[in-house]
């Protein structure tokens, strides 16, 4: 019988990006295991990216609401699918209520919010031995026991047909060399290089005859444009006007990404990219972009990592002491 896999999948774009690495582990190990990952539907243009996921199933939940009756409902719905094994990514108690009511005989997944009966194949979760986001996810992929050293990266498909397309509509220059900057982080202001620095990058690549392209959601349109007006319009602002799929394939034609660190960042990475990833509040040894192409802008403040939304000293030196210059000798553009 065919192994079929449900995966209860992560809310945030850049952790769904993560998460095709435990896809391609399963898909090591069973090359037949169908891959069914439920997430909230913002998240779906990214799993129409991964080869290895079957169906992509959008999850009707309002965000932060518990609908208890209608995840049991949803249970119920799937009862049908026969799956074999539910993987678990969120570590929420609500997470766990449909793979229960599927009578899922395999519900795997950590402890988090004391999900004792929810899940009966429970792991506990070693944060010193399992550091990143990456690691977490692929070792529900493997026995307790077992060694998940090699990681394979994620690896976006780009759909080369709308790229042509794309390049169409926007009337895109595909011969001079084109820099993607991402300045958006919906987490906070801790975790966003200043709008100010990126668009000193801006104006040094246009000066050089580079192309800037600017990526984010309608959320990031201010700082995007701030970015633009500081550049005379000189960029192209893809921001709130394209959706993520165009996004992607966008992003595929730059020969050079700058992001903070945020969902774009990790798309960036996993498109295989020459990236400038640049953390503030955050920690590149939990969240890494997972690419050798991707050099890490990190000071290491005493003070960091600390997570914040925005500053509490007040200075955001761990972002403004990353300098444009700096940032401009990692991509060629050094004075």
């Amino acid at each position: 019988m065919q192994n079929k896999t449900l995966i209860i999948g992560p809310s945030w774009v850049g952790d769904m990006v993560l998460a095709q690495s435990l896809f391609k582990v399963l898909k090591q190990q069973d090359a037949e295991m169908q891959i069914d990952v439920a997430a909230p539907a913002w998240t779906l243009p990214i799993l129409k990216r991964m080869p290895e996921v079957d169906q992509a199933i959008a999850l009707p939940f309002s965000h932060g609401k518990f609908s208890l009756w209608q995840r049991i409902q949803l249970g119920r719905a799937w009862r049908s699918q026969g799956y074999t094994q539910a993987i678990l990514l969120p570590n929420s108690w609500k997470s766990a209520i449909a793979p229960f009511f599927a009578g899922i005989k395999i519900r795997t997944g950590f402890r988090g919010e004391m999900r004792y009966g929810l899940l009966n194949d429970i792991r506990r979760l070693d944060k010193h031995a399992l550091p990143r986001t990456v690691d977490r996810f692929v070792s529900l992929a493997m026995q307790p026991s077992q060694d998940s050293a090699h990681i394979p990266n994620p690896s976006l498909q780009v759909d080369q047909a709308n790229v042509q397309k794309l390049v169409s509509t926007w009337k895109i220059d595909t011969h001079n060399k084109i820099v993607g900057l991402c300045p958006g982080a919906e987490y906070g202001e801790a975790k966003r290089w200043p709008a100010q620095y990126y668009a000193d990058v801006a104006r040094k690549a246009i000066q050089a005859g580079w192309q800037v392209f600017l990526f984010g959601s309608t959320k990031d349109q201010a700082v995007t444009q701030m970015i633009n007006s500081l550049t005379a319009n000189a960029c192209r602002d893809f921001a709130g006007k394209t959706s993520l799929g165009d996004a992607v394939d966008l992003m595929s034609l730059c020969d050079t990404l700058i992001s903070n660190d945020s969902g774009l960042m990790h798309i960036a990475a996993a498109l295989d990219k020459k990236l400038i990833a640049i953390y503030g509040s955050s920690d590149p040894h939990h969240t890494p972009p997972m690419s050798s192409k991707a050099v890490i802008e990190y000071l290491g403040l005493e003070c960091s990592p600390c997570f914040e939304r925005t500053c509490k000293l007040g200075h955001l030196n761990c972002l403004k002491h990353i300098t444009p210059d700096h940032v401009m000798q990692k991509i060629g553009l050094a004075k």
